[in-house]
């Protein structure tokens, strides 16, 4: 059957179209009177009709889809679930819906995606990346585009940006252990990019060599970003005659990875070897032991990008505006005095 059009709603309320619209669209502001009778019949001829508004023509004519395009890095890491959990709730608080892209964090994929939303009709987009870790050619194909932009990161933009640095946090984890008598601390890079991270490892070092203890570079061990590669990571670094009696890794997931590892070598955590992460995802609560972690209050982070977007959207021209996300340190029983 023909598809019912506000032509057909007009007709049958006996009005004209115009008066369809500025009803069905309410945009009057009480400067065109309709009267309640005449608003009445044309919401009841829009039930007998079973008139729906074509979402796509109405984004063509006003130039707004409603939409927000997100590029979300891992789905495998629930770090970025809570985020965009954050991220929707806003969204649809103030009316709009998600247009989601996925990569597993490579750069032909990363650049694939990011096209993708690009190409699509979408009123701004939020990168759970840093945008300078995109090529060249597609860095220049976005600012084209002249969408707003909300990066979640830790590096510098040129953009909004939520920024998520855990270097404070991760200074506070290093004070921790040694407060606990640990001086060999081992850390799991898993990463695929080396700049990923890079605050985790720079506070890292920095606090060795304060403490006056070095670095030894032997003990940071660069894997990739799933949790069989933490773990493979893990058991290499824990199997060595002069093992780590800490072992901090760059994200939870791998954290839990190596306490996998330390298990299976017959270790003790944190009797034997103490093990720490970041980003308090759920699991963290119910690993055996509980798994001392930095977070970052990811939710906030989402809800404070889309706010963000949506700033820019009403002020174009607005300076730019950068939210540093706040950070705690929750010491559970992963870490303990060094043996």
């Amino acid at each position: 059957m023909k598809r019912p059009t506000q032509a057909d709603v007009a007709r049958i309320a006996g009005v004209s179209r115009a008066t369809v619209s500025y009803v069905l669209n309410d945009t009057t502001d009480q400067r065109i009177p309709i009267s309640p009778e005449t608003r009445q019949r044309v919401l009841d001829a829009i039930a007998a009709l079973g008139y729906e508004i074509d979402a796509r023509a109405q984004a063509l004519r006003s130039g707004e889809t409603k939409t927000i395009g997100v590029l979300v890095p891992m789905y495998e890491n629930p770090f970025f679930w809570q985020i965009l959990l954050g991220i929707a709730s806003e969204a649809e608080a103030n009316g709009y819906s998600l247009l989601l892209a996925h990569n597993i964090l490579t750069p032909e994929q990363q650049t694939r995606s990011i096209r993708e939303l690009a190409e699509q009709r979408v009123d701004g987009l939020i990168l759970m990346i840093s945008f300078k870790e995109l090529s060249e050619s597609i860095m220049t194909q976005v600012r084209k585009s002249s969408r707003p932009i909300v990066e979640l990161t830790a590096s510098e933009s040129e953009f909004d940006v939520v920024r998520q640095g855990y270097g404070d946090g991760a200074r506070a984890l290093m004070t921790h252990l040694f407060d606990l008598g640990h001086k060999r601390i081992g850390f799991l890079f898993g990463v695929t990019l080396r700049s990923q991270g890079k605050d985790r490892l720079t506070a890292y070092q920095y606090s060795l060599e304060s403490a006056g203890l070095g670095v030894d570079d032997s003990l940071i061990i660069q894997c990739g970003e799933q949790m069989e590669d933490g773990y493979r990571a893990a058991l290499g670094l824990l199997s060595r005659p002069d093992r780590p009696t800490a072992l901090i890794a760059i994200n939870d997931l791998l954290g839990i990875a190596a306490i996998r590892a330390a298990a299976d070598l017959g270790l003790r955590v944190p009797d034997d070897v103490s093990i720490a992460g970041f980003d308090d995802i759920t699991f963290t609560r119910y690993s055996v032991p509980r798994l001392t972690t930095v977070t970052g209050s990811p939710e906030q982070n989402g809800r404070d990008a889309v706010r963000l977007l949506l700033k820019r959207l009403a002020e174009p021209d607005r300076p730019q505006e950068v939210i540093t996300a706040d950070w705690r340190l929750h010491i559970r029983e992963s870490t303990g005095r060094a043996p």
